[in-house]
């Protein structure tokens, strides 16, 4: 399982990345300035932050109960990467709905964009995330076997 450590560097990587890409292309996308945008990204950013560290958290653990290890095939990533987005959905539906003036419709229309490009993006950053920095071995046996 990862460290704290590994948690955080996870975590601030992927909303730094993923604002990196999506605010610009969400603004053209949706016709709305790139400072309404950008509030909004921001805003979800900081709630999947703190969803994204307990969600990853909840589900390695999950995993280790059901599994006996954390590893990730590719239909257990692309569970992980939907049940991840399908949680910010519900959170973050309303406030789009709020701040830009638009139909929960609307905001459902445009979350479901959002959630489509994360759960693409949620799948190749945490794919090459494990490639980039695996797990050691010898720390999956120690951390389990106490």
């Amino acid at each position: 399982m990862r460290t704290t450590k590994d948690r955080i560097r996870h975590t601030l990587g992927f909303e730094i990345v993923g604002l990196i890409i999506f605010v610009p292309l969400a603004s053209w996308l949706f016709g709305f300035d790139i400072h309404a945008i950008g509030l909004i990204a921001v805003a979800g950013s900081i709630i999947a932050t703190g969803w994204n560290y307990f969600y990853n958290l909840l589900f390695d653990h999950s995993m280790v109960k059901l599994r006996g290890n954390v590893h990730k095939t590719v239909p257990i990533r692309l569970l992980h990467a939907f049940l991840f987005e399908g949680g910010l959905l519900l959170l973050f539906l309303p406030m789009i709905a709020w701040y830009l003036g638009i139909s929960l419709w609307q905001a459902f229309m445009m979350d479901i964009t959002m959630a489509t490009f994360y759960v693409v993006y949620a799948f190749f950053y945490n794919l090459s995330y494990d490639k980039v920095f695996p797990i050691p071995e010898n720390h999956l046996a120690t951390q389990f076997n106490h």
